[in-house]
């Protein structure tokens, strides 16, 4: 598996504390005997904080470029990551 990270945001919470979510795009190469292919997840954590990883969501780089940019735009940390990718699914 590699990994690119694409994007940082911080932020306050509730509380007013902050918080930096870091996003990144992981790649599982699929090998069969006639194809390979690339097969996409999410990685999301927060620093000092908990990560999560969701792999193997789609072999389509525009779809998962879809996704990061939901989770990212809307500021989805490790917590609700998990439930709002099986929503998008």
């Amino acid at each position: 598996m590699s990994e690119l990270t694409i994007a940082t945001r911080n932020l306050k919470d509730d509380v007013g504390n902050s918080r930096t979510f870091h996003y990144a795009i992981t790649v599982d190469l699929l090998d069969g005997e006639t194809i390979s292919l690339e097969n996409y997840g999410v990685h999301i954590w927060e620093e000092a904080g908990p990560s999560v990883q969701v792999r193997r969501i789609t072999t389509s780089a525009s779809r998962i470029d879809e996704l990061l940019t939901l989770l990212v735009d809307n500021l989805v940390g490790p917590a609700a990551a998990e439930d709002v990718i099986a929503d998008w699914l």
